[in-house]
């Protein structure tokens, strides 16, 4: 374990937000689209991105885990969802298919992991949002699955759920300073080896290595792995399989590994963002540009009000304490 584990916590929540933010205003689009428009993103478009959803329901993880601690659980993540989401006045702003059915299952009285199965659990709104548990479980990925498979049941099921184990455990090992193949190994080590999310992985992964850079890589993965005949961009293994694959073309490369989320398509601010919170613990805060940095430090609360004001940094220096709490 790097003796600089804050550096890494840094660079993971950090580069979730980047890549959130940079994958704003290409969300949803197809490659076409987004070279037509702005040719290739290699930046900030405006003033104004921030983090939305991706960030927040990341950030609200992290109050869960600060307030809990070892005794988190299934049940208190879903009483903060409903004592500090449903009850709020903008519950449903910024939230995705899958986190507006449980919140619907909840108020019925549903608890988990029935709170979790509905028609859109194979969503990727757990991936998003379990970066936080990547760093309080550093070097132990099959903690990191754990606590995610324990969060995705308040509203995922499934798929959904192996995809957001696949990404904690990947950022555990990350924490670490670890190679790309082992980061993958970690994410595959915690799933289903006949899932399709671990499937996906593997075809990216391979994609990935044969190309040249992270550029040559993007259309033979938007060709080999995305779901072209379902509308929703947000199908899970599509996301996370994007999200592995070009963090395999990058070799790592923070930058590279948010830019190619961000002009890859489909749900750009999510594949960005997971690639970003990987590839952002694996180099430290010292691999993420201080100018993108300084853009999205403070959260701004848009979707959600329980996180308005936390920052980034003292959120992670946070985290790291509590795991060093919770390993004594």
């Amino acid at each position: 374990m790097p003796e600089n584990r804050t550096s890494h916590a840094r660079g993971c929540l950090l580069g979730l937000a980047i890549g959130d933010a940079l994958g704003g205003p290409s969300e949803g689009l197809l490659p076409g689209a987004i070279a037509h428009r702005w040719g290739r993103v290699t930046g900030f478009l405006d003033e104004n991105q921030t983090g939305s959803d991706d960030t927040e329901y990341a950030l609200f993880n992290a109050r869960l885990l600060l307030k809990h601690g070892a005794q988190i659980s299934a049940g208190a993540i879903a009483r903060g969802w409903q004592e500090e989401i449903i009850s709020a006045s903008n519950t449903y702003k910024g939230a995705g298919f899958s986190e507006m059915l449980a919140i619907r299952n909840l108020q019925e009285g549903l608890h988990p992991p029935q709170s979790g199965r509905h028609l859109h659990a194979w969503s990727d709104g757990l991936a998003m949002r379990v970066a936080p548990f990547g760093i309080v479980a550093a070097g132990r990925p099959e903690l990191a699955a754990r606590l995610a498979e324990m969060d995705g049941s308040v509203t995922h099921a499934g798929e959904g759920i192996f995809a957001g184990q696949a990404v904690a455990a990947a950022i555990a090992r990350a924490m670490e300073g670890a190679s790309v193949d082992r980061i993958v190994d970690a994410a595959l080590g915690v799933i289903p080896p006949d899932s399709w999310t671990s499937t996906g992985i593997q075809e990216a992964v391979t994609l990935g290595k044969k190309s040249s850079d992270v550029w040559d890589a993007l259309d033979p993965l938007y060709q080999k792995i995305v779901c072209s005949s379902y509308f929703w961009s947000d199908v899970a293994p599509e996301a996370i399989a994007l999200a592995f694959g070009i963090l395999a073309a990058s070799r790592g490369n923070f930058r590279e590994a948010v830019l190619g989320g961000v002009n890859v398509g489909r749900d750009t601010d999510t594949i960005a963002a997971i690639a970003g919170a990987i590839a952002g613990a694996r180099e430290g805060i010292g691999g993420l540009p201080v100018e993108w940095t300084r853009r999205v430090l403070v959260s701004r609360g848009v979707c959600l009000s329980a996180v308005r004001g936390m920052n980034m940094e003292e959120t992670a220096d946070q985290l790291v304490a509590l795991a060093d709490r919770w390993s004594a």
